[in-house]
């Protein structure tokens, strides 16, 4: 293990660590969007809306993201539509991640009994507000470990960016590999900043999960 090399690399690791992060914040931001507004259109019942859903759900959750991104990148300018690598990489994150988002969501709707709603309602709310201050702040709630693996499972998806030219951590980690064969080096650093990314998340998301399930028990 040469310390030197690995010390050398790191500022260039540095600079891939936050495109990644930035990229993939906020293909997590659009997914969560997404996944509300899917959400609530099952939830609702909404004719033709819940139809269409239903398609986009079962369409991105058994399509590969890596297929996605191709479809984005180099399928899309066939028809005239251009999209820059960074665009096409948030894009298909927050489309894969949406899938996804929106079925986390819907669990934690079901899992609300109907008896709350009925309710809020007898106490005068109608029905647009039962759901905004009864029924949505509870099922997201009790959605939160699912979300929580859901935003880990698309950051540590960020890896496949590197196909489209993005200078992602692995990308940078291939680029060197390739150049100078430091292998053993390269794929550690690799290793760490992966770590950076995803540790914090993970602790956090511990933590606000403890909280909302104390506060659930009102202990």
């Amino acid at each position: 293990m040469d310390w030197e090399v690995m010390m050398s690399y790191f500022p260039l690791y540095r600079e891939a660590l936050l495109l990644t992060v930035r990229i993939g914040w906020q293909g997590v931001f659009l997914a969560l969007i997404i996944g509300v507004l899917c959400a609530v259109a099952i939830h609702l019942k909404l004719p033709v809306l819940r139809q269409v859903t239903g398609v986009y759900i079962e369409l991105f959750r058994n399509t590969p993201l890596l297929v996605q991104l191709f479809f984005l990148y180099f399928a899309l300018p066939k028809i005239g539509i251009r999209i820059s690598a960074q665009a096409c990489g948030c894009l298909g994150l927050g489309l894969l991640g949406g899938a996804y988002m929106a079925e986390t969501f819907r669990s934690g709707l079901e899992n609300i009994a109907p008896i709350q709603a009925e309710s809020a309602q007898s106490l005068g709310l109608n029905r647009v507000q039962a759901f905004r201050y009864v029924i949505l702040p509870q099922a997201v709630s009790s959605s939160v470990p699912g979300l929580l693996a859901n935003v880990i499972f698309l950051l540590k998806e960020t890896s496949v960016f590197s196909t489209i030219s993005l200078m992602d951590l692995m990308f940078t980690a291939k680029d060197l590999i390739g150049m100078y064969a430091k292998t053993m080096e390269c794929l550690t650093l690799l290793v760490i900043f992966y770590l950076i990314m995803l540790l914090p998340v993970s602790i956090l998301g511990s933590f606000v999960e403890r909280r909302l399930r104390h506060a659930e028990f009102g202990n």
